[in-house]
């Protein structure tokens, strides 16, 4: 463990989670519990030497443990202690602070980080949207999205073929364009990257809950405009 010969709760807690790549892995954890290939997979610029030493690190200072899945799977998985869950709320907190930030001009996001940019990005409308559990599926990947009474948005792992209205997606980016405005609902509907399932006034108010955060090098909207900035 580093230390910053320093007695601040901050230097102390950077000693355990401030290497590079620490607070993602443990992102990738916020949901569930992963198998190495797939944390692997959603941290693709991060090699799985560097991977495997940051989860013994994590391991050493209880914030992570291994375990196998009962059958059918038989796995052996990776899951954030007690302790580890914790973080989550400092996590969402630098994500949001984060999501201001101007976008790099390259990258990915693993399905993960998007479901926890829609938490830390959720503007609920003058109704409270949504009025009910909202599916999420990309790919193999399932989630229940559902508003909680502070304004705030929950994610959850598996269900969300239970839920009333299921939004359908084969990858992340075609959600992505959507939430934030970046491409039209209707026009990922009609290229089939976008399936609306269920109730569909529920599913397309959800999708309109998320404002494209605005980024420190963005200019300000011309008030007397009426048009919104994109």
């Amino acid at each position: 463990m580093r230390s910053y010969d320093d007695l601040c709760g901050l230097a102390r807690a950077l000693a355990v989670v401030g290497e590079r790549w620490a607070l993602l892995v443990v992102r990738e954890l916020l949901l569930g519990p992963k198998r190495f290939s797939d944390l692997s997979r959603g941290l693709p610029a991060m090699s799985q030497n560097v991977l495997s030493q940051r989860l013994r690190e994590l391991e050493q200072a209880g914030l992570v443990t291994r375990r196998v899945l009962g059958p059918p799977a038989s796995a052996r998985v990776y899951q954030l202690t007690p302790r580890g869950l914790e973080l989550e709320e400092t996590v969402l907190a630098l994500g949001r602070w984060g999501s201001h930030q101007p976008l790099p001009a390259t990258g990915q996001l693993s399905v993960d980080a998007l479901m926890l940019a829609l938490r830390t990005t959720y503007l609920p409308g003058p109704a409270g949207d949504p009025t009910s559990p909202v599916g999420v599926r990309i790919g193999a990947d399932g989630f229940v999205a559902e508003a909680a009474p502070d304004g705030s948005l929950t994610i959850t792992r598996d269900g969300a073929d239970r839920c009333a209205a299921v939004v359908e997606t084969d990858d992340v980016g075609t959600l992505l364009e959507v939430v934030y405005g970046y491409r039209p609902r209707e026009d990922a509907e009609r290229s089939g990257a976008l399936r609306v399932h269920g109730d569909r006034r529920i599913a397309e108010r959800f999708l309109g809950c998320f404002p494209r955060p605005a980024t420190t090098g963005d200019v300000a909207p011309d008030p007397r405009s009426s048009e919104p900035r994109r």
